[in-house]
C-alpha cells in the first residue's frame, strides 16, 4: 500500500533551520547544516520516491554516517532555543520506525525500526 511522504514546504523548514534547501540534479531536495563545533549533516530528500539520505561529517571532514533509506512518510522539524531537531518516520509494511537527528547543540542520530 502506497503512502505519502509528508513533507514541510521550504519556508517552513528556513523558519525552523535557517537555511534553505536546495535541489540536487535528480531533482531530490537537499538541506546542509552545521553545528557550532563544525560538524555537519546532509539531508537528502524525494518526497515521490518516499527516500531519504542522511550524511554526517565530522569538524575534521571525515565522514561518520552515511544513511539511505526508502518508505518514509514524515519529516518534522523542530527548533528550541539551543536545539535543533529532525525526525523522519519510516513505513515499510512489516516494519515502522523513526529516526531522530540532532543537530544542535551536538549532532547525534538515533534510529528505531521495529516489526509492526
Amino acid at each position: 500500500m502506497y503512502r505519502e511522504f509528508i513533507i514541510p514546504d521550504d519556508e517552513e523548514i528556513h523558519e525552523t533551520t535557517g537555511e534553505w534547501p536546495c535541489s540536487d540534479e535528480s531533482g531530490a531536495r537537499v538541506l546542509a547544516l552545521r553545528n557550532d563545533s563544525g560538524q555537519s549533516l546532509v539531508l537528502s530528500y524525494d518526497a515521490p520516491a518516499r527516500s531519504v539520505r542522511i550524511r554526517w561529517v565530522d569538524d575534521r571532514g571525515i565522514e561518520v554516517l552515511d544513511v539511505f533509506r526508502e518508505s518514509a512518510t514524515r519529516l518534522s522539524f523542530t527548533s528550541g532555543r539551543s536545539t535543533q531537531h529532525i525526525s523522519i518516520d519510516f513505513d515499510m509494511g512489516e516494519c515502522t520506525g523513526t529516526m531522530e537527528i540532532r543537530v544542535t547543540p551536538h549532532l547525534s542520530v538515533s534510529d528505531r525500526l521495529l516489526f509492526s
